[in-house]
Order: C-alpha cells, then sequence, then structure tokens
C-alpha cells in the first residue's frame, strides 16, 4: 500500500508570469517550492546578463535544470543553454555557469534534503581532505538578487558588490 500525504495536486506557479512581475532588474530567487511534506525543493533562478557562476560540485544530489529563458553555458562541458533546453546535474559533477547577453532564466529541481541531525557521519562518506558537509544542492541561494553576484559565503546576509541584502 502507498503512502500519501494527503496533498492534492495544484497549479503553484506561472513561470512566465514570475518573470514579468519580477521586473528586468530583479535577480536570484524568484519562487521557491515551500509545499508542506513535499520531497522536492525547486527554484525559479534569473542570473544577469553575463552572469558568472563560478565551478562547484554537489556531492548528494542530482539536480535538473530547465532553462526558460535567455541563454547561457554551462562548463567545463561547454554546453550552450537556450530556452527550453534541460539538463541534467549528476551528483558529483563540476559546473560553472555563465549567463548570455539577456541573462539566464531557469528552474532548478531536485530531491530534498533531509533536516540535519545530530551525530556522526557513515564511515567513506568523508575523503581526508576534504570538508565534511559538501556543498548545498543548489547553489541559487549565493546568488545576489541585486546584481546576480554569487557569494563565496554559503550563508549571505548581503552582497559584498552591490550591499543588496538576501532574501
Amino acid at each position: 500500500m502507498t503512502e500519501t500525504t494527503g496533498a492534492r495536486p495544484h497549479l503553484l506557479a506561472l513561470l512566465r508570469e514570475r518573470l514579468a512581475a519580477a521586473g528586468d532588474e530583479e535577480r536570484g530567487a524568484l519562487w521557491r517550492l515551500a509545499e508542506d511534506g513535499r520531497e522536492l525543493d525547486a527554484n525559479l533562478v534569473r542570473l544577469a546578463p553575463g552572469a558568472v557562476v563560478g565551478e562547484h560540485r554537489e556531492s548528494v544530489l542530482d539536480v535538473l535544470l530547465v532553462v526558460v529563458a535567455g541563454s547561457g553555458r554551462v562548463d567545463p562541458e561547454g554546453l550552450a543553454l537556450e530556452e527550453s533546453a534541460v539538463l541534467w546535474l549528476p551528483r558529483g559533477s563540476h559546473r560553472s555557469f555563465t549567463a548570455g547577453p539577456h541573462g539566464l532564466a531557469c528552474l532548478t529541481v531536485h530531491r530534498r534534503r533531509p533536516g540535519l541531525t545530530v551525530g556522526s557521519a557513515p564511515p567513506g562518506t568523508v575523503r581526508a581532505g576534504e570538508p565534511a558537509g559538501g556543498e548545498p544542492p543548489c547553489f541559487m541561494d549565493r546568488v545576489c538578487p541585486g546584481c546576480g553576484r554569487v557569494s563565496d559565503d554559503p550563508s549571505p546576509v548581503y552582497c559584498s558588490r552591490c550591499g543588496e541584502e538576501y532574501p
């Protein structure tokens, strides 16, 4: 027997309308999946024209990225991103992003991380020389909503480039 949450399917957002309502200058996470009991996380993120998200790696979760507007490139593969492109970012892969001349808006979707618990890491999960904990499954919470710069701080409060407060 399959367990259910009791939740019913319902429309969460029209991404085209979210982008239009945000205005041309708004950057960062424009929408987030926030339903109680969900097993997924999702974000609608917009990067400024030419913005660069430096190389990073997700060691635990696969991420699906769907381009909803604009264009860009993912490196080191040199893959071109254009509207309607669907990109799979397998866990363990290294990647960086560069937004095109009109910016890049994408939906990222990944399995929700379980809450943090107190305890030791299972044997073999932390390699010698690597920091424990890894990177977040989605770097988009570090994208400045004002200028599109990606913070090196895992929990930024204000952007070091433009001073904008992070949500």
